[in-house]
């Protein structure tokens, strides 16, 4: 289960490559055959792994990844094909956007200074730069606003010779939940009298793009020329919601089949090994404080994974694992290098034996949603938490 290459690690994780296939398979399939797929995979791959990620999607055939910086993007840069194409979506400094010049990586331009660095960068370089204009279309975080658009557009119509308008984007304010939808109306909308707006002045970019995973599924009249999908490819659906509206747009009725209607599957599992094993009379209590205290005589173990490790301290006594085909409680308090498992009904239960934090053994699962109803954390946010030094081990 451990990479030979990694053999002090205190846990690992597998990510599936058939799984992966069967995503992106299924993203192809929502957006038809004229749509560019650009696979995200800012915040490490949503924890999966950069490094790891782009092998995988260029193995399939998808030749654009999105990030959100330019550590991100230079990551990518060191393992990628030569014609992948790269786009920051979020952070780089002055002396980045030389960089991404240089080396043919697109990136947002969301307010006047970034586009008049960009073109100053790149006629000292001598090559143009790859932009697509980020408009601001009522997310209010990131976004060109309207009230700037004359400049922008003076400044690009002026240096057309050092610049590519290689898109024009948006992003939705919450296109996963039902409660926001005039709000993604309103958005599209605009976004769509905006783009107008710049071809009245010759400014077309060569292509538009604004749906997230949740709007690829929830407003198919957004996906345009191409799409930015991040969870979706990882085997989760953005919220309930989208994968609710997903069954009934594909004929399920309110009861559904949704455990055996979900296209997706899950990339990503996380193993660790039990480390020491304790029995405990009754009445004793567990680790930190008296947060557990033993009903009866039980057999403890502690396992190697804590909060450092991206297994969270608010799972104490919440958390549950998987330990030869059994799940079990964690309980007590989890500290940051390691937690406690009552391995009580776990039969010949000994040192060395795998502990599914994330996955399946058989048929009992333990799943990255089922961290979120006892974390209220979001699968974003836990997958994305998980430590980088954690081994990454792609699986056929």
């Amino acid at each position: 289960m451990y990479n030979t290459k990694d053999p002090f690690n205190t846990s690992q994780i597998q990510i599936s490559k058939p799984a992966v296939k069967q995503n992106v398979k299924f993203v192809k399939k929502l957006i038809g055959k004229n749509v560019k797929l650009s696979a995200v995979v800012k915040g490490n791959a949503y924890g999966h792994g950069i490094e790891q990620m782009v092998e995988i999607f260029e193995s399939f055939k998808l030749t654009h990844l999105s990030v959100f910086s330019a550590h991100e993007a230079f990551r990518v840069c060191q393992v990628k094909h030569p014609n992948t194409q790269v786009m920051i979506m979020g952070w780089l400094n002055d002396d980045q956007i030389s960089w991404a010049i240089e080396n043919d990586v697109e990136f947002y331009v969301f307010d006047i200074d970034r586009l008049s660095e960009a073109i100053k960068r790149a006629k000292e370089i001598g090559k143009k730069a790859k932009i697509h204009l980020e408009v601001e279309t009522g997310m209010n975080r990131t976004g060109l606003e309207e009230k700037y658009f004359p400049d922008a557009i003076k400044m690009m119509s002026e240096n057309l010779e050092h610049l590519i308008f290689e898109g024009m984007c948006t992003h939705y304010a919450g296109a996963e939940s039902i409660s926001n939808y005039l709000r993604i109306k309103d958005q599209i909308e605009l976004f769509g009298r905006y783009l107008e707006e710049f071809k009245k002045h010759d400014l077309v970019p060569n292509i538009k793009h604004t749906a997230c995973s949740a709007a690829v599924v929830s407003y198919p009249e957004t996906q345009m020329d191409m799409v930015r999908v991040g969870i979706l490819l990882y085997g989760f659906w953005p919220s309930r919601e989208t994968f609710i509206h997903y069954l009934r747009s594909n004929g399920f009725n309110e009861k559904g089949k949704e455990k055996s209607s979900d296209p997706l599957k899950r990339v990503i599992s996380w193993k660790s090994k039990i480390m020491s094993l304790k029995d405990l009379p009754m009445g004793e209590f567990v680790g930190y404080g008296t947060s557990y205290q033993a009903p009866k005589k039980m057999k403890i173990a502690t396992v190697p994974v804590g909060y450092a490790y991206g297994f969270s301290r608010s799972l104490s006594n919440q958390g549950r694992v998987i330990v030869n085909g059994k799940r079990v409680a964690v309980i007590g308090t989890v500290n940051m290098n390691l937690m406690i498992i009552n391995v009580s009904e776990c039969k010949e239960v000994k040192k060395g034996d795998v502990v599914t934090i994330i996955g399946a053994q058989g048929k009992v699962k333990v799943t990255v949603a089922s961290f979120g109803e006892m974390s209220n954390l979001l699968n974003y946010e836990l997958l994305s938490r998980l430590p980088m030094d954690i081994p990454r081990e792609v699986v056929d």
